[in-house]
């Protein structure tokens, strides 16, 4: 306490010097004097204010983070920001805030006890991660960030009904369990193959951990992506004797560009396929009984598909015999009234030099003879008592769903298919279906599953021993098993719902989940009723040959619909683009999958991957390279014998023989692209 005067406490003079009486003239300048003490405290403690603030600042930056109540912020090394997360569901006490070497803690939100830190990790020096985590200690209220996209172009996520690249957000939708589902039953769900992971233009990619509840919503009028954790109203299930307390934390890097960190990211966090599948399955096309036979398949008919690929002198590196060559669906024996006998069959294709594949799944239904004996045994999901098993409906009737949890169901559903093996000599299966949302919403499994997309992840399992000419259509952390997967069912459409314009999107996001071995479904779509461009029984002629034309650009081949059904003019073009992806695709292709094993970079990749600094690159989604050096440029609207190029900078080589070096990127306007051709453009060293 400051005093004017000297004194005791009842202001007793102790010199024994009076004092003068203050006159009128020295009033202001003591006045003066009080004020001028008053404005120095004031000074001084703002001064620590501001001090004390700097300490506050500087101990919630992290390298190239900054962190307040609400959310934060991280820059590049140039210093413009490259991405902002906020908190939706609470804001930080930052009193509660300290920094310990790389890790920066919070321990109390403005709700209560909170686990939060920011980790900064370094694994590469032109890369700086971070993981985050935000853990509710004392409720089961959900935590959710919600991320801005702003102007940058974002990629990954998951296959979707309607697929474009980059990811076009339309609408609001609030947070939603990220799981694998069938997007053709349900075209508004998450697809298939999903993975935890995006990527931007800016060079900015997250990963959210697997532990985490994860749901995923946006709102396009904000821009905005939300994380969320949560257990309330949700498939997933907080491990046994564990509260139900959510947890979001994942990784957050950001590097030079976008090619870049990618790899960065796919190295440190992807697993590796371990072998690559049969190279037969990448020169030669696949072909399937189903879009020209369906359901309606018989010996006979199957003997006259397979004499008829021969006869039109196309050359094959499995035949699938689809749905339905059982009486019921669960069984693994041949239907008698159907294939009187599938011996002979099977050695009449074999001495043709024919391998055949088997179309399988993962239910049992209830009318099978085999829907018992699973129920005694004990080999399906059940019911979350755990007394009866969970009956689920799908595409082709109601019955039980084979825990693929459980070491009994996985060694009984393998047997069955080792014996049509071993009894046939059946090449390999088509596993079908393995999504989520065929799972009840409650249920039991014999190993807790606290993410129900490990369902998918086990039954994609069932393909290892299979692998060389496996086929899957659904994955969640399976890029390691070592086969094809196959995108969903698509329809005989031109546009971007499951139509020819979504192969490319489709193929591109999944290529950059790592699934490298991909099969853009069959030939001109699936020919379903309601669903076709054309007469209704085939697809439309145009439309069939501009999807053939694509499809031989892409890692595998697949007919179904043959080029017979329509006229010698189709064949001839399918004879000649089958030719130029045994000759001039398939060779890139397989030297790029001997790569995959030790790098995980894709087969198929954007423009952007070899022009990180071009912004046109980051939105096409017409055209694409198989590695850096083949780039591709189909031709996928009706009516249109040219299309625009986006030629990135560099030295090409067109499929006709023209040269362009060219120092910028260009555009070539109206390129002529004939119905019997399509355009593609060879890096010239």
């Amino acid at each position: 306490m400051y005093q004017v005067v000297p004194g005791g406490a009842g202001g007793t003079i102790t010199d024994g010097v009076p004092i003068k009486k203050m006159d009128k003239d020295s009033r202001p300048l003591v006045g003066a004097g009080v004020i001028g003490v008053i404005l120095v405290i004031a000074a001084v403690t703002a001064w620590c204010y501001y001090i004390a603030s700097l300490r506050k600042a500087d101990l919630l930056k992290t390298e190239l983070l900054d962190l307040n109540k609400d959310g934060f912020l991280i820059r590049n090394q140039a210093g413009g920001i490259v991405l902002k997360m906020g908190f939706r569901s609470g804001t930080l006490d930052l009193d509660s805030c300290s920094k310990e070497g790389v890790i920066l803690r919070c321990s109390r939100s403005f709700a209560g006890k909170v686990n939060f830190f920011i980790m900064t990790v370094k694994p590469k020096e032109t890369v700086m991660c971070y993981r985050v985590r935000w853990e509710e200690l004392e409720s089961d209220r959900p935590v959710e960030h919600a991320m801005s996209y702003n102007e940058s172009h974002w990629y990954g996520g998951a296959e979707t009904a309607v697929q474009h690249w980059p990811i076009a957000i339309s609408g609001q939708q609030a947070p939603k369990p990220f799981v694998t589902s069938d997007v053709y039953s349900n075209r508004n769900d998450f697809g298939g193959i999903l993975e935890r992971y995006w990527l931007s233009s800016n060079a900015t990619a997250i990963k959210i951990n697997d532990s985490v509840p994860f749901h995923l919503g946006w709102n396009d009028t904000e821009k905005t992506m939300y994380f969320q954790a949560r257990y309330q109203d949700s498939p997933y299930k907080p491990a046994p004797g564990r509260p139900p307390y959510a947890e979001l934390s994942y990784r957050v890097c950001v590097g030079p560009d976008v090619t870049s960190i990618h790899k960065v990211m796919v190295r440190r966090y992807f697993p590796k396929p371990n072998k690559v599948p049969a190279k037969e399955m990448f020169r030669h096309p696949i072909w399937s009984t189903w879009a020209l036979h369906k359901t309606n398949i018989s010996q006979e008919k199957l003997l006259s598909y397979a004499e008829n690929i021969r006869k039109h002198g196309f050359n094959c590196s499995h035949l699938e015999l689809d749905d339905r060559y059982t009486k019921q669906y669960g069984e693994f024996e041949f239907d008698q009234q159907k294939f009187p006998n599938a011996s002979a069959m099977f050695q009449k294709l074999k001495a043709d030099g024919l391998l055949i594949s088997l179309w399988t799944h993962p239910f049992v239904n209830y009318d099978s003879s085999n829907f018992g004996q699973c129920v005694e045994k004990g080999l399906l999901v059940m019911e979350p008592t755990g007394q009866l098993p969970a009956l689920v409906k799908w595409w082709n009737g109601i019955g039980g769903i084979l825990d693929f949890t459980n070491p009994d169901a996985r060694n009984w559903f393998l047997s069955q298919l080792r014996s049509l093996r071993s009894k046939y000599g059946v090449s390999s299966f088509k596993l079908d279906a393995g999504e989520t949302n065929y799972l009840p919403w409650q249920f039991r499994t014999r190993a807790h599953l606290p993410d129900p997309s490990t369902f998918t992840r086990r039954y994609t399992e069932m393909a290892i021993p299979f692998n060389e000419r496996a086929e899957l259509r659904s994955g969640y952390g399976s890029q390691n098993i070592s086969c094809f997967f196959r995108l969903n069912d698509r329809d005989s459409v031109w546009g971007y719902e499951l139509g020819l314009k979504s192969l490319i999107p489709t193929v591109l996001t999944i290529s950059i989940l790592g699934y490298q071995f991909i099969l853009p479904d069959m030939i001109g779509g699936n020919a379903y009723p309601n669903r076709t461009d054309g007469n209704g029984r085939l697809p439309d002629r145009e439309l069939y040959i501009r999807w053939l034309e694509l499809s031989a650009f892409m890692p595998s081949m697949q007919f179904s619909i043959p080029p017979w059904e329509y006229d010698e003019e189709v064949v001839a073009i399918a004879q000649k683009f089958t030719e130029l992806h045994e000759t001039l695709v398939a060779p890139r292709v397989i030297e790029l999958a001997g790569e995959v094993l030790d790098t995980g970079d894709p087969i198929i990749r954007p423009l952007w991957w070899i022009a990180t600094s071009d912004e046109t690159a980051y939105r096409v989604d017409s055209q694409f390279l198989i590695g850096d050096d083949l780039m591709v440029a189909p031709v996928l609207e009706p009516g249109k014998q040219e299309r625009d190029i986006y030629l990135p900078a560099g030295r090409w080589k067109s499929y006709k023989g023209e040269r362009y070096d060219n120092k910028e990127p260009i555009h070539l306007t109206d390129y002529p692209v004939d119905l019997d051709e399509l355009a593609y453009f060879e890096w010239v060293q």
